[in-house]
């Protein structure tokens, strides 16, 4: 019993030296307010959609795009349909995009499309642009998101990130697991960073980069299975300091069965640990200089279920060696499980609360979906374990194929201003 005791003990100091840092960052944004932004200044903007048979979906963010409140002459929107076997590319033509068709079988994901379609532009549109927007073709925006963009542009920001929200929070508890755990990590991660002056981290979608950065980078060079994560941590490593934008809110689509959600989550997982291997010991040694935000990118990538997953066999290998019995060890396996549920449950609900009116479904699948949202976190554990010792997870694509009326009619609103 002594040896469980002491894994106890374990358990305790390595999570709370880990993410103890993260409850701090709950009461943030209730304790510092954003600075007011500096003066405006109007850029010239390049709008990325890379899409894969996407027919269904993109015309409702072009059309997004096209009713922003920013200056339409400044915004020209470019799509790479990328091995599509669709319309996409026609449909987003007669939308008003600049299209461009990508077909390669071996270079496969957005990373390599996202690559191209920047030396399409470069090649076509000679330094033209200021920067450059990335989103995914399921995507909605806010008919305010690149004017508030460029505002957080302006305070000196060449990389940032948006406030990311979702059209389907309500179609079960896996869309919600999704939708409140962005919702979580735009208010009460990147918000917070934002208010402390430390770096905030690129999520899949709805970011910005500047030309000084592209160049920098010689266009688009990230292509391991979570190439957001990729480019934010190389960005830390360089000393870029990533901002947020609250104000610019984008709505995507999230999956709605297991076996969808299991393969992307895989993905992310595997791309976590690529992420790791490449860039680790440039996140140590910033640690060793004493910037925070490479150790938080390392507590990103290198996430709580992995150490739970660790800890887990540790457990196991305790009572099957000897230095225990079976039965007590998954005792307090299942014990450390629920005292993972309850910390997930507090951190869904205060987030449901404090965050009810941007959560768009009914107040009844609100309450509830804080009660699976522990449930859908738990589920990394598996998929991490698998991440672990998979060689073969590949980038594949997932179906889209819900609008948000709400959010288009905002965007209608603000078209005929």
């Amino acid at each position: 019993m002594n040896t469980i005791l002491i894994i106890n003990l374990v358990i305790a100091v390595v999570f709370s030296a880990c993410y103890a840092y993260q409850l701090f960052f709950l009461a943030v944004p209730f304790a510092k307010k954003q600075e007011p932004h500096k003066p405006e200044v109007l850029h010239r903007f390049a709008v990325l959609i890379c899409a894969r048979n996407e027919e269904e979906v993109i015309p409702d963010l072009i059309h997004s795009i096209q009713g922003q409140t920013y200056d339409q002459s400044l915004i020209t929107i470019f799509v790479m349909a990328d091995n599509c076997t669709d319309a996409t590319a026609e449909v987003a033509r007669q939308a008003g995009a600049v299209v461009y068709t990508r077909f390669n079988k071996e270079k496969v994901g957005k990373g390599y499309a996202l690559e191209r379609l920047i030396e399409h532009i470069e090649e076509d549109y000679p330094q033209t642009f200021d920067g450059f927007f990335v989103f995914d073709a399921d995507n909605v925006l806010d008919c305010h998101f690149i004017e508030e963009m460029n505002r957080t542009y302006c305070d000196g920001y060449e990389v940032i990130t948006s406030y990311r929200n979702s059209k389907n929070y309500g179609d079960n508890w896996i869309s919600a697991g999704y939708a409140l755990w962005f919702i979580r990590e735009s208010r009460y991660l990147n918000n917070s960073r934002m208010l402390l002056g430390t770096s905030c981290a690129v999520s899949g979608t709805g970011f910005f980069f500047s030309r000084k950065v592209m160049e920098s980078i010689h266009g688009w060079k990230f292509h391991l299975l979570t190439e957001d994560i990729e480019f934010s941590v190389d960005q830390i490593i360089k000393g870029q300091k990533i901002g947020f934008c609250a104000g610019a809110v984008l709505y995507d689509e999230q999956p709605v069965t297991f076996r969808q959600s299991w393969r992307q989550r895989l993905r992310w997982a595997r791309g976590f640990l690529q992420v790791f291997m490449k860039y680790g010991f440039g996140l140590l040694k910033g640690i060793g200089k004493g910037h925070f935000s490479c150790y938080d990118m390392s507590m990103t990538v290198m996430p709580a279920y992995v150490l739970t997953v660790s800890l887990i066999v540790a457990y196991l290998v305790t009572g099957l060696t000897g230095a225990g019995t079976v039965l007590p060890m998954v005792h307090y396996v299942l014990q450390m499980v629920a005292g993972l549920y309850a910390t997930l449950y507090v951190v869904g609900l205060f987030t449901t609360i404090t965050e009810w009116k941007n959560i768009h479904t009914t107040p009844a699948k609100k309450v509830l979906y804080t009660f699976t949202f522990p449930i859908f976190m738990l589920t990394y554990i598996p998929i991490s374990l698998v991440a672990l010792f998979s060689r073969k997870v590949q980038w594949k694509p997932i179906e889209h194929h819900r609008a948000d009326q709400r959010v288009l009619e905002t965007a209608a609103a603000g078209r005929n201003k």
